[in-house]
Order: structure tokens, then C-alpha cells, then sequence
């Protein structure tokens, strides 16, 4: 729910303290900026690596293929089936699974002894029993782990944190068990679920068939560095027909990569020769990319591998009962998304918290400054907007002056409300009752709208925060308070401005770290000189 204090009147007290408590926007007519919600809602950000695959989703889609999803866990055996002699090899960057075994347990006197203690009761024969078939169970795999406690407690009638005591210290077995490694892989290359998709598929599927599938990989690198990461993401996809071949795997680079900006290819036998591809078909795909030329990288001149593809071997498809011939294109996402978004680390990308730099633009920095102290009530955001109104129109007047800015009611009491000036030949508000507090090149400055300072506005992001407009809503929240203790008068009155809090603003302390740590400033000092003045009329 949005509305402008404009139309104040069209909104009870009730609704408006519906919105309020919902954290509603609230507009002013000279700061559309301006929030004073409990919480502020934006757009969110999308990863780097993440909007490069939902591209290269639609990329894919676009030339017509379908996405499917791989297996990610597969039996080593579907490795030895598709490597051949070389499966020890891919074998050995494989990460293998393991499961804990599920140990006998058996329930002796003593045991009993120590559940008694914990559980704090005497235990049946049937309770006992009970234990023994919910242990038996578990070794049968018809109870999992994650149930264990919450079975042992409802058998024997005692809380969940008792049972998970119980077992800890009653059944040091579980402590011992030791992790038993399976036949199971996770896939290192998306090439060994394409084979098992494509035995279901190939025999079934009109001619030609055209899949693709995102998704991760993992392989077992010796340490993860710039270049290497343990898990990294496949855009792998496969073209079925009775003729495809190499021309097809350059079409479809081409076509996938075009839509990426890139323009001139090249195209090399690659020297590994993998043993599930065609000899001869296995192709290292290169793309020119303008920001690298002159880098101090191997890519230097610009050209950069940037794809493979290959014509998987007859041998290979007919340990799945593929007849038809298949090429095999695949990418890695990383290496895609750090040449778009001109990251040299991995690292640094895929885990930025972690390995690069946080950077906040100035939009961030600003949106992390809020009002300090807002009005209750919607008499109060008039309020507000009436001090606001006041200065603008009035703020040349010279003292000593008294200038009313509202008057009616709050509270069922009628007041007054002035903004006022004593000293002699004094303007009614000083010099930088109109700075705005702007942010600018990581740094939070608060400054007029003049020529000098045009360009940080330009380049900048400005909160829509005058002094004035803040100061204001500081004012009419204390103007409640008065009221609503019967304080008969009171005088607000700001002089030079030092710090945020000083203009009734805050920052969150992550942001204040940020800037302090870019060796930025928060720079918002100036010569306010506002007093406002609140008398009780009746």
C-alpha cells in the first residue's frame, strides 16, 4: 500500500495505522524517496553465475532444444562402460559416496540401568521391549536416523531431549561408526548422464533429437584455485540423427554463442582426444571477446576456449544400445559468466563473500539511511509536511520572526505550531536547512542542489533527503509526544549539523564498516539553524 500525505484525508486513523504497522511507503510531495517504513522493499539481485545459466537456458531454447535433467549420482560401472580402459583415470577425479553403517544394538542390564537414570522412570518388560524392536527396526533400515529419537521417546513415554540423551550417552556405538564407501559416483562429467538418458530416449524419440541440460558436475581437483573450483556447472547438450557430425557441432556453437554477443569463431582438433568421442571430431571452440585482447593471460590476442564438442564414439553408444550417431556440445557456465561479467578468479565469483571484494554501489549505501524518528499519526505526517511547507516559503525571512505553520488539532487538542527565529537580522532558517543528503563514489555527503555541487548529483544517488524534510518528521513525532503528555509548549530546535543522527538519521553499522573500510567519509556537516515551537491552544 503506497499513498502521498496529499491525500491524508481520504484515509481514516485506523487505516492509516493498518499501513503503518504493515510498514507501509510513504510518500511526500517534494521527496518521492523519502521512506519512513519499518522495512523497505526493493528489487533483489541476481548472481552472476545464475543469470548466465537461465541465458543460456533460453539460448539453448531458442535453437530449439528441450531441457532434460541428467543423473547427478551413478554407478562407477556406467564410468567403466563409457572410459574403457581410461575409466580410472576419470575414476580417480571422482568423488565416491559413503553411508554409515547401521550397527546391532543390543540392550543389557546396564543399559537398561542407564536409560532408567536418564529417563528418570523404571521401565516395563513391554517399554524394553519395545526399544529392543525400534533398535532392530533401525538395523533393518525401516526406521531412519533422523525418526530414531522421536520412536524411542513416544515407545517408553519420555521427551524428544531425553531420547536424543539416551542415545548419546547409553549407545556409544553410534559414536564409533565410520563411513562405508558405496559404488556410487557423483558425476564428473555431464557426458556419463547423457549415456544413461540417451539409452531410455534414443530408440523412442522422433529424428532428430536435440537436449540440453544445466546442471552441476563434480570433480575431485587436487585444490580449488582461479581456475578450479570441486563443483562447477555443466551447459552440456545433444544432437541424435542419422548424419549428424562435426558441421553440426559448429552450427550449434556458433548459434549458442551468437546470442551471447560473441561474433568470430574458431575452430581446433582438440589433443586430448577423449575416449568416448569419434577420433578426429573432438573440437575446442574459440570465441573473440574484445575485453581480453592485450590481457596477461594466454588469451591475449582475444580468442578464448570457450566449448567443446565431439561425435560420441559408436563403441561408446552401443554399451547403451544407441544405434543412431550423437554430437555432444558442452560449456562451463564459470567460464562464460567470468568472461561476460570480467572476472579473473573463479573464486571470486561464484563465492564473492567469501574470496572477492564486496562492493555496495551507491544505490546500496543509500538505500541503508533511514528516518530515525516519524510520526505516529497521519495529523502528525501533516504536521510534518506543514514545518516542510513553512521553511521552504519562509526561509529568507529575517528575525526576530515567528511564523506559523499549523494549526489545528492532535489528539482532540488544538495547537499551534512555529517555526521561529529570535536573534536580530537572523534568516528563519540557516544556510543548509536545504542540503540533501546524497551519495556519491562510496561516500555520504550532504550538500545544496547548486552548480557546485550539480555533479554529485549527476553521478551520484541522492536519498531524497533534505535536512529539512527529516528534522521535520523528528519534530512531529516529538509534537505527538508533548500532546499526548499534556506538555503545554515545547521548542525543537536543530543548530550545526555533525552527524546524521543530528538530522534524525540513521545508518546501519554494516554500511558505516563498508564506507570506513573504503576509506570513504560521512560528510553531511552544515549550519541548520531551525527552531520549531509547539504551544497548546486548548
Amino acid at each position: 500500500m503506497r499513498f502521498d500525505v496529499n491525500e491524508y484525508k481520504k484515509l481514516s486513523e485506523e487505516d492509516f495505522e493498518k499501513a503503518w504497522m504493515k510498514g507501509t511507503e510513504v510518500l511526500t510531495p517534494k521527496n518521492p524517496n523519502l521512506l519512513f517504513p519499518r522495512y523497505s522493499y526493493s528489487i533483489g539481485e541476481e548472481h552472476p553465475l545464475f543469470k548466465t545459466i537461465n541465458d543460456l537456458r533460453r539460448a539453448y531454447i531458442t535453437l530449439g532444444f528441450k531441457e532434460v535433467v541428467n543423473p547427478v549420482i551413478v554407478e562407477d560401472s556406467h564410468v567403466r562402460r563409457q572410459f574403457g580402459k581410461e575409466a580410472l583415470a576419470v575414476l580417480d577425479r571422482c568423488f565416491y559416496l559413503a553411508s554409515l553403517p547401521r550397527p546391532n544394538i543390543g540392550i543389557s542390564a546396564e543399559k537398561v540401568d542407564e536409560i532408567e537414570k536418564i529417563a528418570q522412570k523404571k521401565l516395563s518388560e513391554e517399554e524394553i521391549d519395545a526399544i529392543r524392536m525400534i533398535f532392530h527396526e533401525f538395523k533393518k533400515g525401516r526406521i531412519d536416523g533422523d525418526d530414531l529419537p522421536y520412536k524411542l521417546a513416544s515407545a517408553i513415554e519420555i521427551s524428544d531431549v531425553k531420547a536424543v540423551e539416551i542415545i548419546d550417552k547409553v549407545f556409544p556405538e553410534f559414536k564409533a561408526l565410520k563411513p562405508e564407501p558405496e559404488s556410487l559416483t557423483l558425476r564428473s562429467h555431464m557426458t556419463t548422464g547423457w549415456f544413461i538418458t540417451l539409452s531410455k530416449i534414443a530408440s523412442r524419440f522422433p529424428l532428430p533429437i536435440k537436449l540440453f541440460s544445466i546442471d552441476r558436475c563434480f570433480r575431485k581437483e587436487q585444490r580449488e584455485d582461479a581456475t578450479r573450483l570441486y563443483t562447477y556447472f555443466s551447459a552440456s547438450c545433444v544432437v541424435v540423427d542419422e548424419d549428424v557430425g562435426v558441421e553440426e557441432g559448429k552450427a550449434v556453437a556458433e548459434g549458442l554463442l551468437r546470442q551471447f554477443g560473441f561474433k568470430k569463431f574458431k575452430f581446433r582438433l582438440d589433443e586430448k582426444r577423449s575416449k568416448y568421442y569419434i577420433p578426429g571430431t573432438q573440437t575446442e571452440v574459440f570465441a573473440f571477446h574484445p575485453k581480453i585482447v592485450g590481457s596477461s593471460t594466454k588469451y591475449s590476442d582475444g580468442w578464448i576456449e570457450i566449448a567443446t564438442f565431439g561425435i560420441y564414439s559408436p563403441t561408446a553408444l552401443a554399451q547403451y544400445d544407441v544405434e543412431y550417431p550423437v554430437m555432444n556440445l558442452g560449456l562451463g557456465v564459470e567460464r562464460l559468466a567470468m568472461i561476460l561479467y570480467d572476472y579473473s578468479d573463479v573464486r571470486e565469483l561464484v563465492y564473492p563473500w567469501l574470496y572477492g571484494k564486496i562492493e555496495l554501489s551507491d544505490m546500496d549505501i543509500a538505500k541503508g539511511i533511514k528516518l530515525l524518528e516519524v510520526p505516529y499519526t497521519l495529523d502528525g505526517l501533516k504536521i510534518a509536511q506543514s514545518i516542510i511547507e513553512c521553511a521552504d516559503k519562509n526561509k529568507d525571512i529575517r528575525g526576530p520572526a515567528e511564523v506559523t505553520a499549523f494549526e489545528g488539532e492532535i489528539y482532540g487538542k488544538k495547537i499551534r505550531v512555529k517555526i521561529v527565529e529570535r536573534e536580530e537580522n537572523v534568516r528563519l532558517c540557516g544556510p543548509a536547512y536545504a542540503n540533501e543528503v546524497v551519495v556519491y563514489q562510496g561516500s555520504i555527503l550532504g550538500v545544496p542542489r547548486t552548480d557546485k555541487w550539480l555533479h554529485v548529483f549527476e553521478h551520484g544517488f541522492t536519498t531524497g533527503i533534505r535536512y529539512i524534510d527529516s528534522f521535520a518528521h523528528y519534530c512531529a513525532r516529538k509534537i505527538e509526544e508533548g500532546v499526548a503528555k499534556d506538555v503545554k509548549e515545547m521548542e525543537i530546535r536543530t543548530r550545526v549539523v555533525e552527524s546524521l543522527s543530528d538530522i534524525n538519521l540513521g545508518l546501519q553499522e554494516n554500511i558505516r564498516k563498508y564506507i570506513t573500510s573504503k576509506e570513504g567519509k560521512i560528510d553531511i556537516r552544515g549550519p541548520m539553524f531551525v527552531a520549531v515551537r509547539y504551544e497548546m491552544l486548548s
